[in-house]
C-alpha cells in the first residue's frame, strides 16, 4: 500500500509538472506580446521595412516562437547538393535567387517546389513583396523575401522539451564521417593522476573524471537539458549556465594534451576535462597542441556556480532559522503573555506586515552603514563577507515564521487532554514539555523541512536581486526582464520539480514521526 501511495503521488506530481510547464509556455509564448523582445534591440531599431520583418522572424525562431525557412536557404541546400561548393557560380542558382525580386516569382519552378514542399508540411508561405520607388529603385529595407513559417504548437513544444530532457552520450554521437576510431574506455588521466572514462565519438572527450573541485568526481555522460538561453548567455545550455563557476578565470601551470609527459608546462585557465569535439577544420595551433579533434575548450573559474551560491546562502539561512526559530517559539509558548513573548510577537508581526523588499533594504542599510558589510556581491573585497547580508535577510524572515508556528503548535498541545492527564499523574512541567508537548508540536514542522532544504537550491528571488547575488533566483528576474523564454521555462521546471519532491519527502517524514499517520490503511490509523 505504501508503494502504491508513493507511485500515485509520483504520477500525480509528473502530471502537475506537465500542466505547470504547459501553462508557463502558453503565457510566455502566446499571451505575452512577442514584440517585447525588441524593446532594447539596437539591430531591430536600425532596420526597416522588409528587412526588419525578416529580422523579426529570425529572432522569433531563435527565441522558440516558430520555425521558418528562407527561400534562399532552400536554394543553397538544393544547389550545393547538385553542384558542390561552386554552386554560387551556377547561373541557374543566380536566376532562381533573383526571381523573388520580380513580379513573376510564382512562375519559377524552384519557387513552386519550395511552396509545395513546405505547404505539405503545414508551413504558411509568406511573401514580402519588394518595395520600390516609382522610378524603379529599391526603397531602404525593401528587399523581397519568400518565407515558409510554422508557428509552434504549445503541446508539441511541451512534448519536444521533455523528450530531450534527459541526454546520454554514446560513441556514435559525433556525426563527422572523418572520425573512424570510436570507443569508450578507461584511460590514465594525466591531469588527476587517476583513471578516467574517455570517449571517442562522444561529444565530450572525458565521460567520467576526478579533479580537485567538490564533489571531486564529475561526469559528462549524462545531462539534463533545461533548454537554451538566447539573450544574456548567447546560446549556452541553461544547465551549464547554472552549474559552472561564475568567478574569474583560474590559471594554473599544466600541460596541453600533446605535451603530456614532456618537460613543457604552460600557464593556462583551460579545463581539459571539458574538451568537446570540433567539427570544423583544425588550425595549425590546434594541431600543435591537441592529438585529435577534441579541441573546443572550457575554462576553469574561481568562485561558486549560480546553483552553489543559492544553495550555500539558503542552507546557512535555513540552519540558522531552525536553530533559533524553534527554541524561541518554545520559549514564547512556555512563557505565554510574558515580556519575552510580547517582544517575540512584535518581531513576528513586523516581519509579516512589512513587505520583504522593505525590510531587506532596511537590514542592508544597517549592515552597510553600521557594520560596513559589502552591499553588492561583486563589491566584496573578502568574498565570505558578501554572504552575510543575504543570509541574514533570509534567516530573519524564516525565524519569524518558525517562531509563530512553533508557538502556536505548542500552545495547542498545552491545552490538550493528554497534558491534563500527565499533570494529574504527577509529571513535572519540564517532563511534560520535553517528552510530550515539544515532540508532538514539532511533527507539523517536520513536513516543511524537505521544502526548506530543497528550496535553498532555487534561491531567494528578491534577496538575490537586491544584493546582486549570482544565483538561480537572480537569474530568473534577469530572464524576465530580458524576455529570455528558455530560462523562464527552465526555472519553472526546476522550481516545480523541487516543490513536488519536497511535498513527497514531507509526507514521508510525517509518516515516520507521527504514529497517527500511515500509508497502509487510507493513510491514517
Amino acid at each position: 500500500m505504501k508503494n502504491r501511495y508513493l507511485w500515485k503521488r509520483i504520477l500525480f506530481s509528473l502530471f502537475s509538472l506537465f500542466v505547470v510547464v504547459l501553462a508557463v509556455m502558453t503565457l510566455v509564448y502566446s499571451l505575452i506580446d512577442r514584440s517585447a523582445i525588441f524593446q532594447t534591440d539596437d539591430v531591430w531599431n536600425k532596420r526597416s521595412a522588409n528587412d526588419r520583418t525578416y529580422y523579426e522572424y529570425t529572432m522569433y525562431q531563435k527565441y522558440g516562437y516558430l520555425d521558418f525557412v528562407n527561400y534562399t536557404s532552400f536554394l543553397q541546400a538544393k544547389y550545393s547538393e547538385l553542384y558542390g561548393e561552386g554552386y554560387t557560380e551556377n547561373q541557374q542558382f543566380i536566376n532562381d535567387r533573383a526571381v523573388i525580386q520580380t513580379d513573376n516569382y510564382s512562375k519559377n519552378s524552384s519557387v513552386k517546389e519550395f511552396i509545395q514542399k513546405y505547404e505539405s508540411e503545414g508551413y504558411e508561405i509568406i511573401y514580402l513583396k519588394p518595395l520600390k520607388y516609382t522610378n524603379g529603385r529599391s526603397k531602404p529595407g525593401g528587399t523581397g523575401y519568400l518565407l515558409a513559417v510554422n508557428e509552434k504548437n504549445q503541446l508539441s513544444r511541451l512534448v519536444t522539451y521533455f523528450a530531450n530532457f534527459f541526454q546520454f552520450e554514446s560513441k556514435n554521437d559525433v556525426t563527422d564521417p572523418e572520425l573512424t576510431d570510436r570507443y569508450i574506455r578507461f584511460e590514465k588521466d594525466p591531469y588527476s593522476g587517476l583513471f578516467a572514462i574517455v570517449g571517442s565519438g562522444t561529444e565530450h572527450k572525458y565521460q567520467l573524471y576526478f579533479d580537485g573541485r567538490f564533489p571531486f568526481i564529475h561526469q559528462n555522460w549524462f545531462s539534463i537539458s533545461l533548454g537554451t538561453s538566447f539573450t544574456r548567455f548567447r546560446g549556452q545550455e541553461i544547465t551549464t549556465v547554472i552549474t559552472q563557476p561564475t568567478g574569474d578565470l583560474k590559471y594554473s601551470r599544466t600541460q596541453y594534451p600533446n605535451y603530456v609527459g614532456t618537460d613543457r608546462y604552460d600557464e593556462t585557465a583551460i579545463d581539459f576535462h571539458q574538451l568537446t569535439y570540433n567539427y570544423g577544420t583544425l588550425t595549425d595551433y590546434e594541431k600543435e597542441y591537441y592529438p585529435d579533434k577534441y579541441t573546443v575548450i572550457g575554462y576553469n573559474r574561481t568562485g561558486l556556480s549560480m546553483l552553489e551560491n543559492s544553495f550555500v546562502i539558503g542552507i546557512i539561512a535555513t540552519v540558522i532559522a531552525y536553530l533559533l526559530g524553534l527554541p524561541l517559539g518554545i520559549l514564547m509558548a512556555k512563557n505565554k503573555d510574558s515580556i519575552g513573548d510580547k517582544i517575540g510577537n512584535g518581531y513576528i508581526i513586523f516581519i509579516s506586515a512589512v513587505p520583504s523588499l522593505a525590510y531587506i533594504f532596511m537590514f542592508a542599510a544597517i549592515g552597510t552603514r553600521v557594520f560596513h558589510l559589502p552591499y553588492k556581491f561583486a563589491n566584496a573585497s573578502v568574498m565570505i563577507l558578501a554572504y552575510i547580508l543575504p543570509v541574514l535577510s533570509l534567516a530573519l524572515r524564516d525565524i519569524a515564521g518558525l517562531m509563530r508556528w512553533m508557538r502556536r503548535y505548542m500552545i495547542d498541545q498545552m491545552n490538550s487532554d493528554y497534558v491534563k492527564f500527565a499533570r494529574a499523574e504527577g509529571l513535572s512541567e519540564r517532563e511534560i514539555f520535553s517528552k510530550h508537548i515539544s515532540k508532538n508540536a514539532v511533527i507539523p514542522i517536520v513536513h516543511g523541512i524537505p521544502g526548506s532544504i530543497l528550496g535553498c537550491l532555487v534561491g531567494a528571488i528578491i534577496t538575490e536581486r537586491v544584493y546582486s547575488v549570482p544565483g538561480v533566483g537572480n537569474l530568473l528576474t534577469t530572464a524576465i526582464n530580458s524576455h529570455d523564454n528558455g530560462i523562464i521555462v527552465a526555472c519553472t521546471v526546476f522550481y516545480t520539480t523541487l516543490s513536488l519532491i519536497s511535498m513527497i519527502a514531507g509526507d514521508l517524514l510525517m509518516a515516520k514521526y507521527d504514529p497517527r499517520i500511515s500509508f497502509e490503511n487510507n493513510n491514517t490509523r
